[in-house]
């Protein structure tokens, strides 16, 4: 299975291509099949929230639904015309929100749930270089570097005192 790590814009290029690509394969294949069309976009959804960098995880709940009705108007019946396809776009969406908001949500939950696993790895990183630099980089208790200047009996001064309380 490829991994490739899309940014802002390959994630919202590749989800809108594929969706329209799809619409296209579904009309031409089944017939306009909006069950099939909303299933893909499960699938195109959860894609591009596993397939975008960690740098960009806001992007898939906003590129998904836009790539949702840029792929419509192949599937969509319409009377002909602009404005048929028009309402037949607007029919769609207000017909098949169920699709759309669960492709929505299932793009939000993966990114949420990776940028929560890139949070936790950083955390822990920051506390095994914190460990193995002898609290150089931390403050609060046990690491002296952040404390104080103080003297023999403790900080020496009240502001001093006051630092040296609330660091702890």
């Amino acid at each position: 299975m490829p991994n490739p790590r899309l940014t802002r814009l390959g994630g919202g290029l590749f989800c809108g291509a594929a969706m329209v690509t799809l619409g296209c394969l579904d009309r031409l294949l089944l017939g306009a099949s909006m069950t099939v069309y909303g299933v893909v976009f499960l699938l195109v959804s959860a894609l591009t929230a596993v397939w975008v960098g960690q740098g960009d995880l806001v992007t898939p709940p906003v590129v998904v639904p836009i790539a949702f009705a840029v792929g419509l108007p192949p599937v969509i019946e319409s009377d002909g015309g602009l404005a048929g396809h028009l309402v037949g776009l607007g029919t769609a969406l207000a017909t098949q929100a169920g699709w759309l908001y669960g492709g929505t949500l299932v793009a939000g939950v993966i990114a949420t749930q990776r940028k929560i696993r890139l949070m936790n790895r950083r955390g822990s990183l920051r506390e095994s270089l914190r460990g193995s630099l002898g609290g150089s980089l931390g403050s609060g208790p046990g690491h002296p570097g952040l404390q104080p200047d103080t003297g023999p009996e403790g900080p020496t001064s009240e502001p001093q005192r006051r630092l040296a309380r609330d660091a702890v």
